[in-house]
Order: C-alpha cells, then structure tokens, then sequence
C-alpha cells in the first residue's frame, strides 16, 4: 500500500493510540518511529495535553518537530520554547465553564503552565497527574481567573453526559470556541482555531510538506478534524464506529500495538 503513495510527515494523537492503555509508550512503538525516520518520513504528536504533559516522550522519540499541544492550543519547539498560542476569550472560557457545571461535570482550568482544579480526589485528577507527570493546583474556584486561559476540560465517567455536553457546547459556542471530546470522559474546550486540522495545517506550513504527503492516526473525535486534513488518515481499533468511519484505514487497538502496526503495514508497507 505505501508504494501508491507519498507520506512525508506522520502527526500521531497521543492518548489512546501512541500510547497504550497503560500510558506506556511500547518498545515496538519507540522502534516504529525510528523505522520512519529512517525511511525518511517525519513524526509529530498532538495532543489535548499540555505540552509538559508530553515532555517524557519528547526523548524516547527524538522529537525534532514542532509539539502541539491543548489539541492546537499551543506550539512549542523540542525544548518546549513557544512557538505559537492561541487561547480561549474570557467569555467563551466563561461560558465554557457554566456549561460544564450546568451538565453536572467538573470543571478544570489550564492557564499558562498551571493546571487548576477545584479538589484534588475529584475524578481522573490523580490519574491525569500520573499521566502527564506534573501535579495540579487545587483552587478554591477554577473560574475565578479566566484569562488566558488555553484549555477549559469538563470531566465525568458518564460517558453519554460528556457526549450530550459536547453537543451543547458545541451549539452554545459556535464559532467562539472549538469543543470536543479527547476521551469518553474529558470535554476539551479550546481557542476556535485550536483544533487538530489546524494542527495539521500548521504542520504542513512550518515544515514545508504538502497536506497530501500527511498520514495522521489517531482514536477520538477530536481527531476527526485532522483526519479531513490529511491525505491519509488511520482509525485505532478502540476508535468508535463513527471515528472509524472518517478513516482511510484502520489499524490494531491500543491494547495490542495499534499504533506500531499502522505504521509498519500502513505507512512503511512492511511487517516488523
């Protein structure tokens, strides 16, 4: 399959599909993006993380490209200098905010490089800790400082609420702000030009390679937008249907080295 065509840069999502679902980066991932390097094709991630949340990849990778984080939010170089950012108005963040509490979910805040949140036991905030490698502040009312602001998360295991959220978020905001799920659990609501197209777009400007020779991969609807961008694009096997839907192709689970085979049979045309 890659003989009919030329990928150039591969833009991987994180979360779900680089990783697994330990958050462990695999060996045979980690000699996946050698392998690409190799034949020539560049790598980069993006994420709804912030970008030191991604910095204990950065290494392990040999990232030499621009990292995107708050799916878009912010750029930054290898050494997590700033490239870029785009954050939210204070009204949307507001709004944002009012949403999220008016759904029933929790409400997170990140603004500049802190991570702001109302209780430290509230759900998935020990876990994200672990995940992203740095600690949240815990503040009496994450809505008290509003500018800013590059991310505005709301957080519930009910899956269906965080989905009907979305949509309400997204009818609420308009085009004041981007709103879409990064996992079952976590609405993010970011600037409107935060996106993981636009990521993409980025991409292709800043290193000069046109958006036909992108291969993006990645799980979630907020891939979906990249997935559009891209001239191929790959689902992870724990996608939904619908994320599926939108692919060129689809690959493995996260669970069992998803993102390693996509690139090895998808992109390189080999097999480990």
């Amino acid at each position: 399959m890659a003989d009919k065509r030329k990928i150039s840069l591969v833009v991987s999502d994180v979360d779900g599909t680089l990783v697994n679902e330990a958050k462990v980066l695999t060996e045979r991932a980690q000699a996946a993006v050698r392998r690409l390097r190799a034949a020539g094709i560049r790598f980069a991630i993006t994420s709804g993380r912030p970008p030191m949340g991604m910095a204990m990849l950065l290494d392990a990778l040999q990232v030499d490209t621009p990292i995107a984080g708050f799916n878009g939010g912010l750029f930054v170089k290898p050494d997590l200098s700033i490239l870029k950012q785009q954050t939210l108005p204070v009204d949307a963040a507001q709004r944002a905010v009012e949403l999220i509490r008016g759904h029933g979910l929790d409400a997170w805040v990140y603004r500049g490089n802190d991570w702001l949140v109302g209780k430290a036991d509230a759900p998935h905030v020990e876990h994200e800790a672990w995940t992203v490698k740095f600690e949240p502040k815990v503040v009496p009312d994450v809505a008290a400082s509003l500018d800013q602001v590059s991310k505005v998360v709301g957080v519930s295991d009910d899956f269906a609420l965080v989905q009907r959220c979305e949509a309400d978020a997204q009818a609420v905001l308009g085009d004041r702000a981007s709103a879409s799920r990064s996992q079952p659990y976590y609405l993010d609501v970011t600037n409107k030009n935060a996106n993981k197209g636009v990521v993409v777009e980025f991409l292709s400007d800043y290193l000069g390679v046109p958006l036909a020779e992108i291969a993006t991969i990645g799980d979630s609807p907020n891939d979906v937008l990249m997935f559009k961008r891209s001239g191929f694009s790959i689902a992870m096997g724990n996608a939904s249907d619908q994320v599926k839907a939108e692919a060129s192709a689809v690959t493995g689970s996260y669970e069992h080295e998803g993102f390693a085979e996509a690139m090895e049979r998808l992109v390189l045309g080999t097999e480990a």
